[in-house]
């Protein structure tokens, strides 16, 4: 019987825009995220009439669930607790 292996490739991260808004994703490649959403072309459509500015924050060691129920988290957080979990995250 074959064990199912747990895939913590998954990565959530926020990016804040040119206008200062803060966008959430999730993703197993953020540097190849980072270039769709500078590009427009497969990036969300947060950043049609915006563009991303600066990776604020990375989140890595989830599977794709466990990645989908933090993006949904931090998506409900304020914009103050979202700085505060940036903030937090930095060394």
């Amino acid at each position: 019987m074959n064990t199912p292996t747990i895939d913590n490739r998954w990565q959530v991260y926020i990016i804040e825009s040119t206008d200062g808004r803060l966008y959430t994703g999730i993703t197993t490649d953020v540097e190849r995220r980072w270039q769709e959403h500078l590009s427009g072309n497969k990036g969300a459509k947060f950043f049609r009439g915006r563009s991303p500015k600066a990776l604020r924050f990375v989140e890595p060691g989830h599977d794709r669930s466990s990645a989908s129920k933090r993006e949904a988290a931090i998506k409900k957080l304020s914009r103050a607790q979202k700085l505060e979990l940036i903030e937090a995250s930095k060394p």
